[in-house]
């Protein structure tokens, strides 16, 4: 059967519009569930120590909540209509899982950065999730419910002219498109009247990416290790954060022998000249605490460092939802997610397991950071909503026919004002949840480490 032509794809996109009228994006989430409870599931798998560190960051704010709130997202999504396309989604597409890394090329790219809950999904689950962390940040930042929404219609416009624009463009241009550091000054710059706000957009810029090109393996050794007195590296314990547990898996340090093979023939090739010295578990994130992450300090015959993260990858939270995917390897799965959404992925990853747990490799602080979302203005903040929107755009892009897509959500506001809509009313429901987590702390329900 010969592959449907572009304007076909389209014609079938618009026809999807019948069965899911754009309006109804978002609409009936099953909130019929304690929002505490969904957590405390996921502790069970989790270190002990570590889970009363958990609930503390996310009782921190209601942004912090819907950080490590991906599983009850999920649940809430569920039941909402969608159009039937399905991509490789990121599955926890929040406003702080985009930021820097380096290319193999060593160039600065701006990218999706977090795939622990990656699987093939509905589309509009991603969307939905960047639009409400959107609105949370705004409601955070004190800017006013109209920003609320502007920002969530500023991504889910993003989103819907990049598909749009990936739509009109080959396969192999859409495969080799990226946002570069530099790209990132042109953002806004087009309607940008404020000669205060362009600069403070290009000092943002200017600090966000040089914070990143410094985080290099040469600065994670001068910052994170020592040497002993017997002339050997050691990683500098910092508990309760990064420190060396009690127990570990016992063949940690031979991870970079073991996964090697997970690899390009070219990265294993290189790892066979690099030995691992120490390690040290490292406290992640929100949403990632708890999980076992291990920082390994590795060197080859000069001493030279490399630090490769081996970070556990447990069942995604779209799994109940979405189905199983094709991978039973946890660790595969990320990988593979990885390497399909983003442009161009860290070579050193891959996966690995021990003691009957998956795990996934990657370097660790190559050129990796991210904007503070905390010091955007209200306009740097619809700024970033645009450049998110459109990088997710872009990633999705890589897993399905973007006509298909561009065809449903068409040339007028209709997805955009109903994502902002289901993003306002879920960042109501978030502050709820939120609340019933602090709720649930101080009646002593659970126990929780405040400021960790």
């Amino acid at each position: 059967m010969d592959n449907p032509t572009t304007k076909e794809l389209t014609r079938q996109g618009r026809a999807l519009r019948e069965r899911s009228p754009r309006a109804s994006l978002g609409t009936a989430p099953n909130l019929d569930r304690d929002p505490v409870a969904i957590l405390d599931a996921q502790n069970a798998a989790r270190l002990p120590e570590l889970v009363g560190v958990r609930w503390g960051r996310m009782a921190a704010s209601p942004f912090a909540f819907y950080r490590g709130a991906a599983a009850v997202m999920a649940h809430d999504l569920a039941p909402t209509p969608v159009s039937g396309p399905v991509v490789q989604a990121c599955g926890d597409a929040h406003l702080a899982n985009f930021g820097f890394y380096a290319s193999p090329e060593r160039a600065l790219l701006f990218d999706l950065n977090d795939f622990d809950e990656t699987t093939v999904a509905p589309w509009e689950w991603d969307v939905e999730r960047l639009a409400a962390s959107l609105a949370i940040a705004s409601r955070e930042s004190g800017f006013g419910a109209a920003n609320e929404r502007a920002v969530a219609v500023a991504a889910a416009r993003s989103y819907r002219v990049t598909m749009r624009r990936a739509a009109k463009l080959s396969a192999l241009e859409v495969f080799h498109t990226q946002v570069t550091a530099d790209d990132l000054f042109t953002i806004g710059a087009a309607t940008d009247r404020d000669g205060k706000e362009r600069r403070r957009r290009v000092k943002e810029i200017g600090r966000a990416t040089a914070k990143a090109r410094a985080r290099t393996s040469e600065h994670a050794l001068a910052k994170l290790s020592v040497t002993d007195d017997s002339g050997s590296l050691r990683i500098v314990q910092q508990p309760p954060l990064m420190y060396r547990p009690d127990t570990a898996p016992s063949d940690l340090t031979e991870v970079p022998e073991r996964y090697r093979s997970t690899a390009s023939p070219d990265i294993e090739a290189l790892l066979r000249r690099f030995r691992a010295v120490d390690y040290a578990l490292r406290v992640v994130g929100v949403g990632s605490v708890g999980t076992r992450c291990y920082i390994l300090l590795c060197v080859d015959a000069s001493a030279n460092p490399l630090f490769l993260q081996v970070k556990e990858a447990s069942a995604t939270v779209l799994g109940p939802y979405a189905g199983e995917g094709r991978y039973r390897h946890n660790g595969q799965r990320v990988v593979a997610g990885q390497r399909i959404m983003q442009a161009a992925s860290d070579p050193f990853l891959g996966w690995t397991e021990s003691e009957g747990r998956h795990y996934y490799v990657r370097q660790f602080r190559d050129m990796k950071g991210g904007f503070e979302i905390e010091r955007l203005s209200a306009q740097l903040l619809a700024d970033y909503a645009v450049l998110c929107g459109g990088v997710l755009a872009r990633a999705h892009a890589q897993s399905c026919e973007p006509a298909l897509i561009a065809g449903y959500l068409g040339g007028g506001p209709a997805f955009d004002d109903a994502i902002a809509a289901f993003a306002v009313r879920y960042a109501d429901q978030n502050e709820r949840d939120h609340a019933a987590l602090v709720s649930a702390i101080a009646g002593g329900r659970v126990h929780a480490v405040a400021g960790a």
